[in-house]
């Protein structure tokens, strides 16, 4: 009986996984399309790196970066107990599989990580004050870890990273985006279009950490409207409903080593 269970447990895995890609091949399909139209229609240039001083809400995050870092620095004594971001997102194995690149979500996609909110309650006052935030984690970056090349799912949002922690010297922890290769600076921002391949080096003895969102990327109308309904749906979607269900799950975890405030 339990041979059997575990037969129909295995089939319903595969079927679910199956039918998981097939969703997330066909949504590539329809994004790429729409990605054109999106090109055509944004407010900002079609290039790798954006200058922070286009968007005025990078000021207000520069200017309480330490603030910010001194919630991290709580979170970060527990980073054992921190998921590593294929933990959550089991789409990442690709890029990532081992214990190196670990995550403290805030925001996935829309979805409110109430307690890792409550334990960063002023980090969380100011990323829900950016206009367009949709996802915000700390990425944590283990010594020499290295994010090969990719691209991400969707150009109708581009990423913001604050500099939290980063390792000396600073040009060994660095980013390549499209043809441009950029490092990191406490207190400093960098923007880029992470629908250009790119990839990551953290090339040090010390561990690098950023505040890490993705915003809505600004569009002319009607298009602004149509790009809403798609990262509402993408949010809706296998990827990253499941990814919601394996934060819950790390959230029993995290709860023992780091309790929340009643």
């Amino acid at each position: 009986m339990v041979a059997l269970n575990e037969k129909i447990e295995l089939v319903y895995v595969k079927f679910k996984a199956k039918g998981r890609q097939l969703f997330i091949d066909a949504g590539e399909k329809i994004i790429r399309e729409l990605e054109k139209l999106i090109i055509e229609f944004s407010i900002i240039d079609n290039t790798a790196f954006f200058d922070p001083n286009q968007f005025e809400w990078t000021k207000k995050l520069e200017e309480n970066w330490t603030i910010i870092r001194s919630e991290l620095e709580e979170v970060v004594k527990h980073r054992e107990d921190l998921p590593n971001f294929h933990d959550i997102s089991p789409d990442q194995y690709n890029i990532s599989d081992d214990d190196r690149w670990k995550t403290f979500f805030f925001y996935g996609y829309g979805n409110k990580i109430e307690k890792n909110c409550q334990r960063c309650p002023q980090t969380t006052s100011l990323i829900e004050s950016i206009p367009g935030m949709k996802t915000a984690f700390f990425s944590i970056l283990m010594p020499y870890k290295h994010i090969p090349p990719h691209c991400g799912p969707y150009k109708g949002v581009i990423r913001y990273h604050l500099g939290l922690i980063v390792p000396q010297p600073e040009e060994n922890c660095r980013i390549r985006v499209d043809r441009e290769i950029r490092h990191w600076s406490e207190g400093k921002s960098l923007i880029f279009d992470d629908s250009f391949e790119h990839e990551v080096w953290n090339d040090t003895d010390g561990m690098r950490v950023v505040l890490f969102m993705d915003v809505i990327r600004p569009l002319r109308f009607p298009v602004s409207l149509l790009n809403k309904l798609i990262i509402e749906l993408i949010a809706r979607s296998p990827y990253i409903q499941d990814a919601k269900v394996n934060q819950d799950k790390w959230e029993n975890r995290l709860e023992k080593a780091m309790p929340t405030r009643k």
